[in-house]
């Protein structure tokens, strides 16, 4: 019934979208000036209002990060002294941020009343820009290139989740702690070439009562055609001291593009509220939808039978879940942490792809094609000196290939890898391991007809691999 329901919405959004295509297209553009690595934005943009004393402060956290990501925290740090006058964000504000916007997540509360300063914003007053000039900076162009002279995918994570920040940041009022929810996905519709200027830029699409939904994307033209990635990311307001949540200004869509995308916007906060509701729990009672789920997990399981009992006499063709798993670990060093100095997510974000990267490879014996990610959770907070344990496997596959989109890179009739990542914060002296992010990423295996089958070794696992299909079948739906 849900999924009916989102796919009558969707589709109903798309049509009117594509009647509205032609009058987008020669209606008002934001031009994003060139970002050496120099920020862009609306001139009435909080960002823009620098002082000469705090235009020559560089934050420390900046250092060993990317020259995109050194600009853009830059501009942000500056635009909270104004707000706070001299106050710098100190450690202790920040204290369980990240505990605290999971569970508002997780138990969908909505803001306390807190009127904001204005009824409402438009998307352009968040819109921010940054230009990649690839063509005449060649630190820029080899700080980005991956060893096989393309884009490297895990440093654009990284700017992904730096921009986010200042796009919530220009939306909301005063200086609330805006905290990364998660990521709802990010796709590619084909490669970029890396010796070309390329563009990213972003705004806020919807609001809710303490959250909102950023879509930003990367394109070729400084106009924003030809647009190569899109991705959506979430973000919660809390108060700087309570931790709880707050209201933030609504958002006035001006354009019909503004429009239909705030309504997606709403579809997919519905079927997040949705999803939470039939996550399978120990001693809450199963939905309609949960016990479809379990019901595909038992056929998972039953069909991995004959591996388990009886290997020699198995598919060649499948494997087990357990043989596909990779991992590494690491002590989180200060050079990562960001602003609030906690660790960054764009890293945690860029090392797991990497990781799911080798493991695809490792799987496929292909070089893989990476296509999209989605839902990247931040359940708990990252802190320097934490041990980190990145745990990787092949959740599941589509031999046969698979439909994630028109949007996304040429990917028919290829084998599809869905490979999961957990990040993981361990205490070895308290014996303690606690999962701080999840991830799922979806390669394709470009040279290859087809690929192993993977199947569940223990009922876990089954309902794991059943749950995210099922979750994939869901975001199939609103896929354009």
């Amino acid at each position: 019934m849900m999924n009916r329901a989102i796919r009558s919405a969707v589709n109903c959004n798309r049509h009117r979208l594509a009647a509205s295509s032609g009058a987008l297209s020669s209606s008002r553009r934001r031009q994003i000036h060139h970002l050496s690595p120099q920020l862009s934005g609306n001139s009435d943009n909080k960002a823009d209002r620098e002082t000469s004393s705090d235009a020559d402060f560089t934050p420390v956290q900046t250092l060993n990060k990317s020259p995109i990501v050194q600009k853009l925290w830059k501009t942000r740090d500056q635009a909270k002294r104004r707000v706070m006058g001299k106050l710098t964000m100190g450690d202790g504000e920040y204290s369980d941020v990240s505990l605290a916007a999971a569970e508002l997540i997780a138990e969908g509360r909505n803001g306390e009343y807190e009127p904001p300063a204005k009824l409402g914003k438009h998307p352009r007053e968040s819109e921010v820009g940054i230009m990649y000039e690839f063509s005449k900076d060649q630190y820029l162009l080899e700080t980005y290139r991956n060893p096989y002279g393309e884009m490297r995918f895990g440093k654009i994570l990284e700017d992904l989740d730096a921009l986010a920040g200042n796009i919530a940041f220009n939306h909301v009022e005063g200086n609330p702690l805006i905290v990364t929810a998660g990521v709802d996905r990010i796709r590619l519709r084909r490669r970029p070439d890396i010796n070309a200027n390329q563009y990213l830029s972003g705004k806020v699409t919807w609001v809710g009562s303490s959250s909102m939904e950023i879509r930003m994307k990367i394109s070729s033209n400084e106009d924003g055609s030809d647009e190569w990635l899109e991705a959506y990311f979430t973000f919660v307001t809390l108060h700087p001291t309570t931790k709880k949540a707050i209201k933030i200004s609504p958002l006035i869509p001006e354009t019909d593009e503004e429009r239909v995308n705030f309504e997606l916007g709403a579809v997919k906060a519905q079927a997040k509220r949705a999803a939470r509701k039939n996550k399978i729990e120990i001693g809450r009672p199963l939905s309609n939808e949960s016990l479809k789920i379990d019901a595909r997990a038992a056929q998972l399981l039953e069909k991995a039978g004959p591996l388990l009992k009886m290997p020699s006499l198995a598919d060649p063709n499948t494997i087990l879940m357990d043989e596909t798993a990779q991992g590494n670990a690491m002590v989180a060093q200060p050079q990562a942490r960001n602003l609030h100095d906690r660790i960054f997510g764009g890293f945690l974000m860029r090392r797991a792809f990497e990781l799911a990267f080798a493991t695809a490879y490792l799987f496929g014996g292909d070089k893989p094609r990476f296509l999209e990610v989605d839902d990247i959770s931040f359940d708990k907070p990252v802190d320097v000196g934490d041990l980190l344990v990145f745990k990787s496997r092949v959740l599941y596959t589509m031999p046969d290939g698979g439909n994630l989109g028109h949007y996304v890179d040429k990917h028919d009739g290829l084998p599809l890898v869905n490979v999961e990542v957990e990040v993981w914060v361990t205490c070895p002296e308290q014996k303690k391991a606690e999962v701080s992010n999840h991830l799922y990423f979806t390669f394709a295996l470009p040279e290859s007809k087809t690929c192993r089958l993977v199947l569940p070794a223990n009922i876990d696992q089954a309902r794991r691999q059943a749950t995210r299909m099922h979750a994939d079948e869901i975001q199939a739906d609103l896929r354009p």
